[in-house]
């Protein structure tokens, strides 16, 4: 069967994933993730995606954005492969590929799995054990979230803005989000929904989805279909 084009809706909100073939390191020392966050902030910028939460791990990246037409992600995904992966392979004397085939995303409901969404890809250092909290790793968006630093790749998302009146109230509100910690069935809704590309929401928001793109956005029910009985 023919796979189904990759799904992205402008101005939604899309979690996207990409890790290194066969689990192999994309990410050694700091001047790589620097290098690789720099190009990221253009590609997010020349090809119109608001990057809105991050978290750039050893062997893995994690991205939460809106893009402005159908084929940024696309475009912007692309861009890093050109100009990170030469940059990789020159400094660290290999060649061939580094990503583990097509980057994943799916489009999530804002409303409902933002924010989740948010705690999920900025905790995932922790779950890594990679740091102890997640404020403490430094390739994240995490203090951006948390007022402690300006990150310029980082665009707020309404739903952030929504914790509160006052910078001071949404940083306290989304420190509350995190100490809180993502339920493992958000955390299991998100990570399914993104490695099978399905929408994430509501049965409303799924079905305004596809009338949008005029294609499926969830998988097909299992089994035969149950057979009615005639009626006397």
């Amino acid at each position: 069967m023919a796979r189904l084009p990759r799904l992205v809706i402008p101005h939604q909100a899309h979690h996207i994933t990409q890790s290194g073939i066969d689990g192999k390191t994309l990410f050694v020392d700091s001047a790589d993730f620097t290098a690789f966050l720099d190009w990221l902030k253009s590609g997010a910028k020349q090809f119109g995606v608001a990057l809105h939460a991050y978290s750039i791990l050893p062997d893995r990246f994690h991205l939460l954005a809106t893009p402005n037409d159908e084929l940024a992600l696309g475009k912007m995904m692309q861009w890093l492969g050109r100009y990170y992966v030469p940059y990789f392979n020159a400094k660290y004397k290999r060649s061939g590929l580094l990503w583990q085939g097509r980057f994943k995303a799916t489009v999530i409901e804002a409303s409902t799995y933002f924010l989740p969404c948010c705690v999920l890809i900025e905790e995932m250092a922790v779950r890594l054990h990679l740091a102890q909290e997640p404020v403490n790793y430094p390739w994240s968006s995490c203090q951006h979230h948390l007022g402690l630093r300006a990150d310029p790749l980082v665009a707020d998302h309404a739903m952030y803005w929504g914790l509160g009146n006052t910078p001071f109230q949404r940083e306290a509100a989304y420190r509350e989000l995190l100490e809180r910690g993502l339920s493992s069935a958000n955390f299991s809704a998100i990570t399914n929904a993104t490695s099978k590309a399905w929408v994430l929401g509501s049965d409303m928001y799924k079905a305004e989805m596809a009338k949008l793109t005029e294609r499926r956005v969830e998988p097909v029910p299992r089994g035969r279909p149950r057979k009615h009985k005639p009626s006397d």
